[in-house]
């Protein structure tokens, strides 16, 4: 199975809400116009709007990091405004985590799946 799984977990700061949103919308409109790896991209927020989970699905880590490479510094204004805790499922390549190393994301393996 070479699909990747991600969950990338931001706790957004102190009034930085508006900013994070603009920002969120910009990443989805990159997704949308660049990435043809990338299978599920969808965004959700806790009731107060502090934190925001984005689910992700890509069909290797090769798009993972070509999804990367196309938000270039978007992803890098996401994190002016929240801290990022990111959760990697599957198998990604070595230079996926070698790129990915910075962002200290957790990496579960694939255990059994319907």
């Amino acid at each position: 199975m070479t699909t990747l799984q991600l969950t990338a977990r931001f706790v957004i700061h102190d009034g930085k809400l508006d900013e994070f949103k603009k920002v969120a919308k910009a990443c989805m409109l990159s997704t949308k116009e660049k990435d043809t790896g990338t299978l599920q991209y969808d965004w959700y927020f806790n009731s107060d709007e502090t934190e925001c989970r984005v689910r992700e699905t890509y069909v290797d880590s090769d798009a993972i990091l070509a999804h990367i490479g196309n938000l270039g510094p978007l992803l890098g204004d996401l994190l002016a405004v929240s801290d990022f805790y990111p959760e990697l499922y599957g198998a990604p390549s070595e230079a996926l985590v070698n790129a990915t190393a910075a962002l200290k994301p957790k990496i579960y393996a694939h255990f059994q799946s319907l």
